[in-house]
């Protein structure tokens, strides 16, 4: 097995500690600033496998990693995602197995995601307003997901944390009645600005991007906010609110660059290991675990190995063609 006292340490000598897992392509919205209306899927033969998927997750552990979020697409599509979680969250070591989710499959999942051992869980929610969460989403309801935030809640999952991905124009009068909401519900939120990641034709990203600093200005004339030093393990920097145990948070992928503390990588649902959202490069892990099957060291080899490739930063820029050219669902959120 590997050395467990050599952690993943980069090119750039950032500690790798966090793997975001995607366990589909596939999801049951088609939100306006992820994925194009009519999309196509990878076939389900190229996509990793749950026991794939597992195997690759536990050459990351047992390389340091101890922070797992599970991501899509929509990880509730997949049939076999109560298992997999349970699976997962045995690997000695994981400290923390986590979920980001659209929700909509929560109401019914939320209490066996928990008995199987899911820490914690973030449900995305980019309106309150049903008319236009249905336009955001295209396909998406409204009333489903707001069941599946109060399954969450009576389930016991504790922190839970909404992300909204705000549009100027679109959304962005939402904003305090989101933390209203967020507070009532006793939940964290998260505001993020859009990743410029596919090509899409919905609407010009240029002219909806809305950045967290003015973001942050609006709530504050609502309810005034205290950064914080917390951290989740993620990009999101979080501020605090006196009269609520509700944290703010803001993902600033443009106005406020967060590379230089990166501890993350991805590995998409076909097995590709993605070492900078902002990048194309990638390193094909699937291949490994299907020529190799029951040779871990060969994918803590690889995994080693490619963490000399992890580009210091992104270069993500609004007014010109998306640089990467993948839409987030390929990815993993």
């Amino acid at each position: 097995m590997p050395d467990m006292a050599s952690p993943l340490i980069d090119q750039h000598g950032r500690h790798i500690s966090y793997l975001r897992l995607s366990v589909t392509d596939r999801c049951n919205f088609r939100c306006v600033y992820c994925m194009a209306e009519d999309m196509q899927f990878m076939p389900r033969a190229e996509l990793l496998s749950t026991d794939e998927m597992f195997a690759v997750a536990a050459s990351f552990v047992q390389l340091g990693v101890r922070k797992i979020r599970l991501t899509g697409g929509e990880p509730l599509v997949h049939p076999d995602i109560v298992s997999l979680v349970g699976r997962l969250a045995a690997l000695p070591g994981l400290n923390e197995l986590a979920m980001t989710t659209n929700g909509a499959r929560l109401a019914a999942l939320a209490q066996p995601l928990k008995g199987a051992g899911l820490s914690r869980i973030n449900i995305s929610l980019d309106s309150l307003q049903a008319d236009r969460f249905k336009t955001l989403t295209r396909t998406g309801e409204l009333h489903p997901v707001l069941a599946g935030i109060q399954a969450a809640k009576d389930a016991g999952f504790q922190r839970i944390k909404l992300n909204s991905v705000i549009l100027r124009g679109r959304n962005d009068d939402e904003v305090v009645d989101l933390v209203r909401f967020a507070r009532q519900h006793a939940l964290d939120i998260s505001f993020i600005e859009e990743m410029p990641l596919g090509a899409i034709d919905e609407h010009d990203r240029a002219a909806t991007f809305m950045p967290s600093a003015e973001i942050l200005a609006r709530v504050t004339e609502s309810y005034p906010l205290t950064a914080s030093i917390e951290s989740s393990g993620g990009p999101a920097r979080y501020h605090r609110m006196a009269d609520s145990s509700t944290r703010v948070g803001v993902i600033s992928p443009h106005s406020a660059n967060f590379c230089g503390h990166c501890n993350r990588v991805r590995v998409t649902a076909s097995g590709q290991l993605m070492l900078c959202l902002g990048h194309e490069n990638a390193i094909d892990l699937r291949s490994i675990v299907r020529t190799h099957p029951g040779e871990p060291e060969r994918l803590t080899q690889a995994i080693r190995q490619a963490m000399q490739h992890k580009p210091e930063r992104h270069h993500f820029k609004l007014d010109a063609p998306p640089q990467v050219i993948r839409f987030m669902n390929a990815t993993g959120g």
